[in-house]
């Protein structure tokens, strides 16, 4: 199995990066830092008879990693209660994956294992609950089984290595991971 990391987080080296690296400690993984790519905004031309038109970016060199790994970890920043924009991006463009004929998207995402950690200021244990429901929403719309979430306070850079409930949580996840990968 392979683990794919994808980083919507506009800093370098931040707090959700930092979770992430520590749920991913000694365990052999992809990353894509999306804010290093060019993804477009979706042009919505779902009822369209042309349907969607080729877009030039990055978005389809990602999608063409999503479809080769396993096991997905969205690893987002709370930014104004939402994922990131750059997330959100690569997420709306989902349309177009599920009208693209070179792939079954649905089906193959059916097969992989997802999961989020996000990172926050201002209580984010519950005010990025409507987050990780929007990916759980968006998981279930495409079949892809929802492994786990983890939440993480930290504001100013650095400040999430001091949340032990979720550097804890990172751990656990780091062991599941790594037993996930022996079998």
């Amino acid at each position: 199995m392979q683990i794919l990391v994808l980083h919507g987080s506009s800093r370098e080296n931040g707090n959700t990066e930092q979770l992430t690296n520590c749920a991913l400690e000694g365990i052999p993984h992809t990353s894509i830092f999306l804010r290093k790519l060019d993804i477009r905004p979706i042009v919505d031309k779902r009822h369209d008879p042309e349907g969607f038109a080729p877009v030039t970016d990055d978005y389809d060199s990602v999608i063409q990693a999503v479809l080769s790994h396993e096991i997905l970890l969205f690893s987002t920043p709370i930014y104004w209660y939402g994922m990131s924009g750059v997330m959100k991006d690569f997420v709306d463009r989902w349309s177009q994956s599920l009208r693209d004929k070179r792939f079954s998207f649905k089906e193959s995402l059916a097969n992989k294992q997802a999961y989020v950690i996000a990172a926050g200021g201002d209580e984010p244990r519950i005010k990025g609950l409507p987050l990780i429901q929007q990916f759980q929403y968006i998981f279930s719309f495409v079949g892809m089984p929802f492994g786990g979430y983890i939440i993480g306070e930290g504001n100013r850079p650095g400040d999430i290595l001091r949340d032990k409930r979720a550097v804890a949580e990172a751990r656990l996840l780091n062991e599941k991971l790594k037993k996930i990968l022996s079998e």
